[in-house]
């Protein structure tokens, strides 16, 4: 599902909420998460799951078309674990 079949979808199940009030909603919130991913605290949505920073070390990498060796730098990653009610509805 992309972002806008999101909005839709969500603009659909309500009654009251035009599709521009999703939209700012859903903009909102994810611009919330990637806040609180950006500032290191991280972001937990109990019962769906946790968004944070994970920081790559600078290693060796190799291309695998040619073989050649390169340095790749270090780096920080967007990380989500997700909840155990989350698991058990996507496992069941």
């Amino acid at each position: 599902m992309k972002k806008t079949e999101l909005i839709l979808s969500l603009s659909e199940q309500s009654t009251t909420l035009l599709k521009a009030e999703v939209k700012t909603c859903v903009d909102t919130i994810l611009l919330t998460i990637t806040d609180g991913i950006v500032s290191g605290e991280g972001v937990e949505i109990r019962g769906f799951g946790s968004f944070a920073k994970k920081h790559k070390k600078a290693r060796i990498g190799i291309n695998p078309r040619t073989g050649e060796k390169t340095q790749v730098g270090a780096k920080n990653m967007p990380f989500f674990k997700p909840g155990q009610s989350l698991k058990e509805v996507v496992n069941n």
